[in-house]
């Protein structure tokens, strides 16, 4: 195949991919079309976004980032299914940076209604909420949003083109294109034709919009489809973003200041140019970098350049920044998203039960390191190859690094080593643009040391919650919960926009406020702290903090109404929201809850609703003479519309792993304002011979109005609080602190 500049230009080139000879076809409404950023050029007509036709079959242009969420396959399987070709015919490219690709599925989290009631009403439009992705180009992968984002949009581009190609077969044969049908990317009449063949034909005869198929057609939509990038990803030859090689290439490191926001006083470069290879130290503002002809000689030489660094504006260990956060409970809330009935009233009748729960900053820790390949060429113009979750905000942010226009920046997004929301950042493609800018004309690949990835990311916060609680018998009644923390939400977006919207900080209380419990005095507030670490967007951001103290509390609360903990939940529950309710009843029955437990073992459970899925699961611990370890975990989800079950599963165990690891071993601390953790051998994942076995279960009972949940974040939010239930249930001990490693023993 001819390589992508051959049908698109400058506009729209894909790391290694090509097409030939073929018609782009796409999806909207004509009032509603934002630019092609596709450009015609010989032996191609792209029509819209979307779908590319050639002789080699069907090539989706994925409006999604690929970070192992498998986001590439449903996005493909959605074109597919309406578009007649075989799975075999099919190829997925990520996108350049373009508006037409915003993600709509973003105005699903705009919302302070609770998920679980929006998910239980009609769906209503509101035409500026629905336009807003796309007024501010939100082309951006998180949120668990790409297959909500992606459902109508990738389905309609695949029924147009499909309606367009026949159209153009029943001008050739002098039919009515309702003669007609479609199987295998073929055409067929009297005579048959391939996609391809009719490709250009089509162009002038796309339609403004078709009726979509019904479910009950569907060949691939609701079954497990084979991953588009799984046959590369085993055999070693995707190319992610730290594979990228070009002539001529140089190779470069970073090192920042360690105390975040502080100045670079002054270096000195000497001690690194005597390390052989070493080319060049490159004064950044707030750190170097160093330019070798290799990445190791770059690492190595970084490490021993002398830099005095400036000081931060935070606390200088962990234990001051708590207090700074607990401080933040004598301001007033900055958000109250629930206030149920008359809390205090109902709290000042006595018998209360209360409890405080603490929690370490995170980070990301993608198996990939930070990296990104930079060119600037003698045109005046930069190419870059970065692994991120927003392309056009990453473009824009590298033309104004070095003083460009968008448009003479070209954006390739390689598919990433994990992301977890550490990606949504552009600060590796700027720092990369910024080298190039000192290597004009020359490529240069910059990568992170796993030390400085570690050192330099944009953490999940720190946070501190007290909760209040009062029962009348074996009910609860009222619930009165408190989470203090920093904003991740205001401090990355002033980071990367400037500004940060006005209101309540929803992202703090989320997974706290918006439960389906049918608690009758249900207050949950907010308290905003002003400590100024860098944060980001971690694996379902604020409902990893507080499904951890909502669900440990009610689990405190069910054992003291001397209540099941599951029963304590389903009955409050059942009444609120019936798919909850169904996802704690099938985990109760998978798990065989209602049995006997087993001498030495211990089980917890614990439920959130986030990202529109309910999730619930039950994980089984076991006292071992080598400790505590994690043997059996049951995951129940409902994401309403259940698009590849397959993917569904590999995302709630792999979201459970990831926030189970963090649950026993994972924080990040600080001491002379610096990170301490450096690696995975002190911040360590979840290892083989300590992850329980898994069974998981995918419910359909949330979609009663065409519903359709995330599943790429749920299953991370109620794995710490599960786990600290079931270690409660062994040992009589509760666990208040993450990680609980710190407290319980758990076998190596």
């Amino acid at each position: 195949m001819a390589n992508w500049k051959k049908i698109t230009r400058r506009s729209f080139m894909v790391l290694g991919a090509a097409v030939a000879g073929g018609a782009a076809f796409g999806v909207y409404k004509v009032t509603e079309v934002p630019p092609n950023p596709l450009q015609a050029a010989a032996g191609a007509v792209p029509l819209n976004p979307w779908v590319i036709i050639n002789a080699d079959g069907v090539t989706v242009i994925a409006p999604r980032a690929e970070m192992g969420q498998g986001i590439s396959t449903t996005l493909a399987a959605l074109v597919a299914e309406e578009l007649d070709v075989d799975w075999a015919q099919v190829r997925v490219l990520h996108g350049p940076p373009a508006q037409a690709y915003f993600n709509a599925g973003f105005v699903d989290r705009m919302s302070n209604v609770p998920d679980f009631i929006n998910a239980s009403a009609p769906k209503s439009h509101n035409a500026i909420m629905a336009a807003v992705p796309k007024i501010f180009s939100m082309q951006l992968t998180g949120g668990s949003t790409g297959a909500i984002g992606g459902f109508e949009q990738m389905r309609l581009a695949g029924a147009t083109a499909r309606e367009a190609l026949k159209a153009a077969a029943a001008q050739r044969l002098g039919v009515s294109a309702d003669q007609l049908k479609t199987e295998a990317g073929m055409v067929i009449g009297s005579q048959s034709f391939t996609y391809a063949e009719l490709a250009e034909e089509a162009v002038a005869l796309v339609p403004s919009d078709v009726p979509l198929r019904d479910p009950s057609s569907w060949r691939y939509l609701g079954k497990p489809m084979p991953r588009l990038d799984m046959e590369a990803k085993s055999t070693g030859t995707a190319q992610f973003g730290i594979d990228t090689w070009l002539p001529g290439m140089k190779f470069a490191t970073v090192r920042m200041n360690p105390k975040r926001g502080g100045a670079m006083k002054g270096f000195d470069p000497a001690p690194a140019m005597d390390i052989a290879g070493v080319e060049k130290v490159i004064d950044l503002g707030t750190g170097i970098a160093v330019v070798a002809s290799n990445t190791w000689s770059a690492i190595q030489a970084a490490a021993l350049v002398e830099i005095d660094w400036g000081h931060a504006d935070y606390p200088t260990d962990s234990e001051k920044m708590m207090v700074r956060i607990e401080r933040a409970f004598l301001e007033e809330a900055d958000s109250r998203l629930r206030d149920d009935g008359d809390v205090q009233t109902e709290l000042a009748k006595g018998g209360l039960i209360e409890a405080e729960y603490r929690i370490p900053f995170l980070a990301h820790a993608a198996m990939e390191p930070l990296n990104a390949v930079a060119w600037l060429k003698a045109d005046g113009t930069l190419e870059i190859w970065c692994g991120n979750q927003a392309p056009i905000m990453t473009r824009d942010a590298c033309a104004a690094a070095v003083g460009l226009e968008a448009d003479k920046v070209t954006l390739h997004t390689p598919v990433m080593g994990g992301g977890f929301g550490g990606r949504t950042d552009t600060v590796p493609a700027v720092l990369a643009a910024k080298v190039a800018l000192e290597l004009r004309g020359t490529p240069v690949k910059v990568t992170w040391s796993r030390e400085e990835d570690m050192t330099q990311d944009y953490y999940r916060p720190a946070a501190i919650a007290r909760l209040t609680g009062r029962l009348d018998g074996q009910k609860a009644t009222a619930l009165w919960g408190k989470t203090a923390v920093p904003s991740a939400a205001r401090n990355a977006l002033n980071r990367m926009l400037g500004f940060a919207p006005p209101g309540p900080d929803r992202g703090s209380v989320e997974g706290g406020f918006d439960q389906p419990y049918g608690i009758p005095n249900y207050r949950y507030d907010g308290h905003i702290s002003d400590l100024s670490v860098p944060l980001g967007f971690w694996r379902s951001v604020g409902n990893s903090m507080n499904a951890f103290f909502l669900e440990s509390f009610i689990d405190e609360m069910a054992h003291a109404a001397g209540a099941d903990p599951l029963a304590f939940r389903l009955e409050l529950m059942e009444a609120t929201h019936a798919p909850s309710a169904a996802v704690l009843a099938k985990v109760r029955d998978m798990s065989g809850w209602d049995a006997l437990k087993r001498p030495g073992f211990g089980r917890g459970v614990a439920f959130c609703y986030s990202f529109g899925t309910p999730t619930a699961q039950v994980l089984e611990v076991q006292e071992t003479a080598d400790g505590i370890r994690m043997t059996r975990a049951w995951i129940a989800c409902d994401p309403g519309l259940a698009l590849d079950p397959s993917i569904i599963e590999a995302q709630m165990t792999g979201a459970m792993v990831y926030g189970l690891s963090a649950a026993v071993q994972g924080a990040i601390t600080f001491a002379d304002q610096q990170v301490v953790e450096t690696n995975f051998y002190d911040y360590e994942p979840l290892r083989m011979q300590n992850t329980p076995s898994f069974e998981v279960a995918i419910l359909q009972n949330n979609g009663k109005f065409g519903h359709m949940g995330g599943v790429g974040e749920p299953g991370t939010p109620p794995a710490a609080p599960a786990l600290a239930n079931a270690l409660f249930d062994l040992t009589g001990r509760r666990g208040r602190s993450l990680p609980l490693g710190q407290e319980f023993d758990f076998a190596a």
